[in-house]
């Protein structure tokens, strides 16, 4: 049985057109490990069943809100409120502000405590050094948008945000505000609202039934989204097609546990199952089956599921790589060459589409752009000069020396940490905190795909060894160093 508010937001939710299988689907409470309060199969539901629909006037974005209207579009783009999610952001503590909301049922739903990094102090954050997760959390980006976006434009309008009011505009606000779009809005199709023209579908592509996902891109700034360089990289980008969707936001998810979907309609949004499901079963949407180091960061939450070799973890985890260890492992390896003149090669390399960071996946396979990233790094003046000239980067050819630097590149990297794999499991089976435990099993999923990966590494300089011993045997000859380069 639903409590109180799911109640109260089941009633909003249908007397504003909402659509709702009260028959097939409820409220429940499940336990923490699977994701909390959710919604459960109450009789079986056959495949593309619609579970409930969602009239695009019920999203809460930049486009229903009356906020930007009444702030004036003019002066909501010159202060750059229409860039990344700071506009919305706003909207939402605007709407929270106003007993008269739309969305003040919706509103009152969302959580507003966070078990992200973003809200753990400093000696929790430490056990997440090494990984992926402490670069892109952004706070202080974040704390930039507020202080240079969000207060100026409340300054400018009291007569929109009333000194009264001043709570609700907190920093503190903005970042669970902030919080709740990036573990529950989705991107959505950009659409004409049609509370002043009616049935406008002009903005809409002709593709119905557009499947969607949980939000994916980061939010431009700060814990709202990932690290300076993609500030930049989205600085201009009119984040009008992020919304909160009511309803949908509801459904937890899990690695590979999917068995509903967000689909976009001309005029409403449809959850829909897409395959059968049994009555008691828990109604899975999909956050695209995100690393543990990506479900913490957003939603505050890791998978624990068992792992096809052994032990538990999530299946989807990755370990990343950046360009910048390769670089001083290289440099370590051949004085002759500099800094500068690698730093020359990097800039072409991002120029060209080329990443600085390369995502090693559970399949242990090395990333051909990493491989061909230490290839340009380690060309003569010569084929630099060639490779430059043609535009296109070396191929991706593994030999000796190449697994000798992936090996040192990977062992680098595994330094990152404070604590060894070993350590990591021992200290699994002991008593410690919720955050700890949660980094702690990030932190083991990372170096699971390191170690792992070593092992391919060494397997193959072994096989690269015993192919040149053998050629040496007929009298070929070998070199531990092909790459042998000329500077001038």
């Amino acid at each position: 049985m639903p409590d109180d508010t799911q109640q109260q937001l089941l009633s909003w939710f249908q007397a504003n057109g909402g659509q709702f299988d009260v028959e097939s689907l409820g409220f429940t409470n499940f336990p923490d490990s699977e994701g909390g309060r959710g919604v459960m199969a109450l009789k079986d539901i056959p495949e593309e069943h619609v579970l409930f629909s969602i009239p695009r006037s019920l999203l809460l974005s930049t486009q229903t809100s009356h906020l930007p209207s009444r702030f004036g579009p003019t002066a909501w783009k010159d202060m750059q409120l229409n860039q990344g999610w700071t506009g919305l952001i706003l909207c939402m503590m605007w709407e929270s502000a106003n007993s008269g909301s739309k969305w003040k049922e919706y509103l009152a739903i969302l959580p507003n405590h966070f078990d992200t990094p973003m809200f753990w102090d400093e000696n929790d954050l430490k056990e997440l050094d090494g990984t992926s997760v402490v670069e892109k959390l952004g706070r202080e980006e974040a704390e930039q948008a507020y202080r240079e976006k969000v207060l100026p434009a409340i300054q400018s309008r009291p007569d929109l945000f009333p000194p009264e009011s001043a709570h609700f505009y907190t920093l503190a606000n903005y970042h669970l505000m902030g919080s709740r779009i990036l573990s529950r809005s989705f991107s959505v199709e950009r659409w004409d609202s049609g509370e002043e023209e009616a049935g406008a579908s002009s903005a809409l592509t002709n593709t119905r039934s557009h499947e969607m996902d949980v939000d994916s891109p980061d939010g431009p700034e700060g814990e709202h989204g990932d690290n300076e360089s993609e500030v930049e990289e989205e600085d201009d980008e009119d984040s009008s097609d992020t919304a909160m969707v009511p309803m949908a936001d509801m459904l937890n998810a899990r690695y590979g546990s999917e068995n509903a979907k967000l689909f976009d309609d001309e005029n409403d949004l449809r959850m829909v199952s897409t395959k059968p499901i049994k009555a008691g079963e828990q109604i899975w949407n999909t956050y695209g089956d995100l690393p543990n180091a990506e479900l913490i960061r957003r939603y505050g939450h890791i998978d624990l599921l068992p792992l096809p070799n052994e032990g538990v973890g999530n299946p989807g985890d990755v370990a990343e790589i950046r360009a910048d260890i390769a670089v001083s492992v290289i440099l370590q390896k051949d004085a002759s060459l500099s800094e500068d003149s690698l730093r020359e090669r990097i800039d072409w390399w991002l120029e060209e589409g080329g990443d600085d960071v390369f995502v090693l996946e559970a399949d242990l396979e090395l990333p051909p752009l990493l491989i061909s990233l230490i290839h340009l790094l380690i060309l003569d003046r010569g084929e630099w000069e060639s490779a430059k000239s043609k535009g296109k980067p070396p191929k991706p050819k593994i030999d000796a020396y190449i697994l000798g630097i992936v090996h040192e590149v990977l062992e680098t990297r595994l330094k990152a940490y404070p604590t060894t794999l070993q350590e990591d499991e021992s200290t699994f089976s002991k008593q410690i905190t919720r955050n700890q435990k949660h980094a702690l099993v990030v932190r083991m999923g990372e170096k699971r795909i390191l170690h792992g990966l070593l092992v391919a590494v060494r397997n193959l300089q072994a096989k690269h060894s015993e192919k040149a011993n053998n050629k040496r045997k007929g009298g070929g000859g070998g070199d531990s160093n092909p790459h042998k380069r000329s500077r001038h």
